[in-house]
């Protein structure tokens, strides 16, 4: 099973959008969710590897035989 990385972004930007406060434990916080947010967002747009289909060889078109 696949993790949701959308969703866990979403939730942690959520969270990160309620510490508004001028603290040192908000701006700490706030510093740890855009580290988090960052490898989320890496690791959702990251492409997965590319599964090659052999298909079958066409026949050459008729004017080059």
């Amino acid at each position: 099973m696949r993790s949701d990385f959308a969703a866990a972004r979403e939730l942690l930007e959520c969270a990160q959008n309620r510490l508004y406060g001028a603290d040192e434990t908000s701006r700490r916080v706030n510093e740890a969710l855009d580290a988090l947010i960052e490898e989320i967002a890496i690791a959702e747009f990251r492409k997965a590897p590319l599964t090659v289909v052999p298909f079958p060889r066409a026949r050459p078109p008729k004017h080059v035989r």
